[in-house]
C-alpha cells in the first residue's frame, strides 16, 4: 500500500521522546518530512541527529513551550520557512499530573487547559492557513480516558473529551478544505507517562509497582502494555492517502482494555 508521504511535511508537538517521537520516526521512515519540537533544545538535538541516521525523509528542530502562543506562532512559521508548508499536524502532549477533585488546585486547573486543550486550539488556528491550500491532516492525541475516566486522573477525564469535542466541530468545518482530522487515544503503551501513573498507583494502593503492572496487564485482553511503535502505525495511516474518507473519528489503542461501545 503506498502511503504516498514522500512529499509530506508534518509538524510533530512533544516529539522528543514517548509517542510524539515513535510518531516522528514513523514518518520519517515513509519518506516525510518532519520537524520535532519539545521545550528541550538538547534532547531535540540529540533525537534529530538520532532520526538522521535513518536515511529517509528529513528533520529538523526546534524548541518550543506550546503553552506560550509566541512559541507557537515562531513554531509555525519555522516550520513553513524550513519546508515551504505543511502537511500534517500532529497535536501531542504530556499528561497533566494525577490527582482526585480534592487534591487539585485552580492553578493546577488553569495550568492543565493551557497545555492539553489551549495549546491544541492554537496549533491548529496556526496551522490551518497552510493546511487550507491544498488539504491536509490533524491528529489531536488524547487518551483512552475519552472513553472511560481513569481513577485518580481527574484532569485527564475532565480535559481530554473536550479534545474529541473540538475534533467533531472541526471535522465538519474544515471537510470543504479537504482536511481530516482524527482524535487518537492510547491506553497503557510504554512510555515514561505511564511509569508514573503506575508508580502513583502502585503507591495508593500500597503495592509494589512490579505488582501494580501485572494487575494493569492482568486488565488487558491482549495481556500487555502496547509499545509507541503500534500506536505510530496507526497514526501514519491516518494521515496517509490510504485515509481519504474518514474524518472525526476517535481510535483507541489499548489492547482491547476499553469496554464501552
Amino acid at each position: 500500500m503506498d502511503l504516498n508521504l514522500k512529499n509530506k511535511v508534518a509538524l510533530v508537538v512533544a516529539s522528543s521522546q514517548g509517542l510524539g517521537k515513535a510518531i516522528a520516526t514513523q514518518l520519517l521512515k515513509e519518506g516525510a518530512s518532519v520537524m520535532i519540537t519539545s521545550r528541550d533544545a538538547d534532547k531535540l538535538k540529540m533525537v534529530q541527529e538520532e532520526l538522521g541516521e535513518l536515511g529517509v525523509g528529513q528533520v529538523s528542530y526546534f524548541p518550543a513551550d506550546i503553552r506560550r502562543l509566541e512559541d507557537i506562532q515562531k513554531l509555525v512559521q519555522q516550520t513553513r520557512d524550513t519546508y515551504g508548508k505543511i502537511d500534517i499536524l500532529i497535536n501531542n502532549t504530556g499528561g497533566p499530573p494525577g490527582g482526585t477533585f480534592d487534591e487539585l488546585t485552580d492553578e493546577q486547573w488553569l495550568q492543565a487547559f493551557e497545555l492539553n486543550l489551549l495549546s491544541y486550539i492554537r496549533l491548529i488556528r496556526e496551522v490551518l492557513p497552510y493546511l487550507k491550500q491544498e488539504g491536509g491532516r490533524i491528529i489531536n492525541i488524547a487518551s483512552s480516558s475519552i472513553k472511560e475516566p481513569i481513577p485518580g486522573l481527574t484532569l485527564s477525564n475532565t480535559l481530554r473529551p473536550g479534545i474529541v469535542g473540538l475534533t467533531k466541530s472541526l471535522a465538519e468545518e474544515l471537510a470543504p478544505y479537504n482536511i481530516l482530522i482524527h482524535t487518537v487515544a492510547p491506553g497503557r503503551i510504554n512510555t515514561d507517562r505511564v511509569v508514573q501513573i503506575d508508580e502513583m498507583s502502585a503507591k495508593k494502593a500500597g503495592l509494589t509497582y512490579e505488582a501494580m503492572v501485572k494487575q494493569a496487564r492482568n486488565q488487558i485482553p491482549l495481556g500487555r502494555y502496547g509499545e509507541p511503535e503500534e500506536l505510530a502505525k496507526v497514526v501514519t495511516f491516518l494521515v496517509s492517502d490510504a485515509c481519504t474518507y474518514m474524518t472525526g473519528g476517535s481510535f483507541l489503542i489499548d489492547g482491547g482494555k476499553v469496554k464501552s461501545i
